[in-house]
């Protein structure tokens, strides 16, 4: 059975702290937790994988602002961790009000640590625990696996093939096309007939999961076909709770009668890159969920097979799949003109290349093709890790509008989408789509550098659709790859120096309000605004600056050489 946030709390290396679990009344003993982990970094959320418990030291919380520590635990729960636990005394008395606010409503435990324990140890023996639990369900999942292999092999009909994931995790499995078309489905032995309709009713109206759950994970389609870490996600069967793309359990609420009661998970299952089909899985209250996620995360290599065999992917699609590896491998210019007329790509057609990380990056990855269809662009994607890659053909004719009323248009994509699409810049053909990819993909180190290094009051919001254009970010991209960090370290400090020198010593914001003016184009008005300045504030800030640098830069050299260095500051 999967660790309960209960049974680790009442371990004695946590009892020594006291927890205190909030909010009072919480149920941990329906919580499972995957990992222990330790960590004062407040950026750590997209490093998690969910179904975590976090230790935290309260060090970096005690100077947070209000702002931040909620983005904090908004940006954890909805990455599905199991609980956060924070140590309180000394710089942080107690865990402050406002996270327990934001924690409940995002239905996040949050576990007060009222006595310091070693987080080393603590982890050391949890995690001891978790390793011995996850080795037994890897055994069991194993053997499921070959089970499926040998049923496979004989020819077996996906309703039996998924007969015996059933039978091993005690659930009720259903295998659904990319359109939520019943493929394949099975129920363990010992359901009575009320349980075996509520099981076969679960989730037909919103793509197996349950009354608004929807769920969509998402795995690493390789040449073969196979998924790595192919986390699939979990939905509470009232569809609140955890977030879609975390892959952990979320809390069970009470259901209807007549209604499916325990957790759903889902878990992609894509075939040469391209998705082929979805196995959900609907676990009963008291079976082992960790046990049902390991199982079909390990079954995904069997099923893909199994797909293969039974509804192959179209020659279009394949083609498409081939051609976005062969991208992504920065293939020879003559394999990617060999592979791009099947996959709808003339040799002479302009093109970008898009890079998007998104919670749900299958549920964007049908969005994008759905748009894309809709206008009747050629296009290929190809999901890689967590990282989505969407090529697009664009006409000849008025290619630069196209390309900006395309970036306007999926800024404008139907959903609540919590995505980050970034748009290479248009290159004549598919030789050089590697190099579109590329720079889409230096966009986007280059809005976390900026993200960081904006005040609070100006930084973007971590969550939502964002569309990025690459060419925005082109000079840091130049910098990156033709400056080596010595040179553009160097160069920074002897044009910005003095300023740096005053925001470290007054804590001032003179970096930001120059680069806020020059990226206007020295419009002091609109900078003003931008800062929520009284103009005259700005135009002392802005003296206070010149006498800095040497004087006003306008109509001189040196405003450009400004530009460039305020634009390098900060890069890795």
């Amino acid at each position: 059975m999967s660790v309960s946030l209960g049974e680790i709390l009442a371990h004695p290396a946590l009892t020594a702290a006291e927890p205190v679990v909030h909010p009072l009344g919480t149920d941990t003993s329906a919580q499972p937790v995957r990992w222990v982990h330790s960590s004062e970094v407040l950026d750590i959320a997209p490093l998690l994988r969910g179904g975590e418990l976090l230790l935290c030291g309260g060090i970096t919380l005690a100077t947070a602002t209000p702002a931040r520590r909620g983005d904090y635990v908004r940006e954890l729960a909805q990455r599905g961790i199991a609980a956060l636990a924070i140590e309180t005394g000394g710089v942080l008395p107690e865990v402050p009000a406002d996270m327990l606010e934001t924690a409940a409503e995002y239905g996040l435990p949050v576990v007060e640590l009222r006595k310091v324990v070693p987080f080393v140890g603590v982890m050391q023996a949890i995690n001891s625990i978790l390793v011995s639990e996850s080795a037994g369900h890897l055994h069991q999942a194993d053997a499921a696996t070959r089970a499926m292999a040998a049923e496979l092999a004989h020819g077996a009909s996906l309703d039996k093939i998924l007969g015996v994931l059933a039978g091993i995790t005690g659930s009720a499995v259903r295998l659904v096309s990319p359109w939520g078309v019943d493929l394949g489905s099975a129920l363990p032995e010992g359901l009575d007939a009320a349980e075996r309709e509520a099981a076969y009713d679960a989730g037909t109206d919103s793509g197996g999961t349950a009354d608004g759950g929807t769920g969509h994970g998402s795995g690493t389609a390789g040449d073969g076909g196979g998924a790595g870490d192919a986390a699939g996600t979990l939905a509470g069967t009232d569809g609140a709770g955890a977030d879609a793309a975390t892959g952990t359990p979320d809390t069970e609420a009470p259901s209807a009668p007549n209604e499916p009661t325990g957790t759903a998970m889902s878990v992609d299952i894509p075939v040469r890159g391209v998705l082929m089909g979805r196995l959900e899985v609907l676990v009963p209250h008291g079976a082992d969920t960790a046990l049902a996620q390991v199982a079909g995360e390990r079954a995904v290599d069997i099923l893909g097979l199994a797909l293969l065999q039974h509804t192959p992917p179209g020659l279009h699609a394949q083609a498409g799949a081939e051609l976005m590896r062969a991208v992504l491998t920065s293939a020879p210019e003559w394999r990617l003109e060999q592979l791009a007329p099947g996959a709808g790509f003339p040799l002479d057609s302009p093109l970008v290349v898009a890079a998007v990380h998104a919670a749900s990056p299958q549920e964007m990855r049908g969005a994008i093709e759905a748009f894309l269809g809709a206008g009747r662009i050629p296009s290929a994607a190809y999901l890689d890790d967590a990282e989505l890659v969407v090529m697009a053909g664009l006409p000849c004719a008025e290619t630069a509008r196209v390309r900006r009323e395309l970036l306007a248009s999926l800024q404008a994509l139907e959903g609540n989408h919590d995505a980050v699409i970034s748009v290479g810049p248009l290159v004549d053909g598919v030789a050089d789509a590697a190099w579109s990819l590329a720079e889409a993909r230096r966009a986007l180190d280059v809005r976390q550098v900026r993200r960081r290094n904006a005040s609070p009051r100006r930084r973007p919001p971590a969550h939502g659709l964002v569309v990025l254009d690459a060419d925005d970010a082109a000079v840091e991209s130049l910098a990156l790859t033709g400056l080596a960090a010595s040179a553009r370290e160097a160069f920074v400090s002897h044009q910005l120096r003095a300023v740096l020198q005053h925001d470290a010593q007054r804590q001032s914001q003179l970096m930001e309000t120059l680069q806020v003016w020059l990226d206007s184009g020295c419009n002091t008005a609109q900078s003003a605004r931008e800062l929520h300045l009284e103009r005259q504030s700005m135009h002392h800030r802005l003296q206070r600056i010149f006498d800095l640098c040497g004087g006003d830069p306008r109509g001189t050299g040196r405003l450009a050489a400004l530009h460039l260095a305020v634009r390098m500051a900060g890069l890795p």
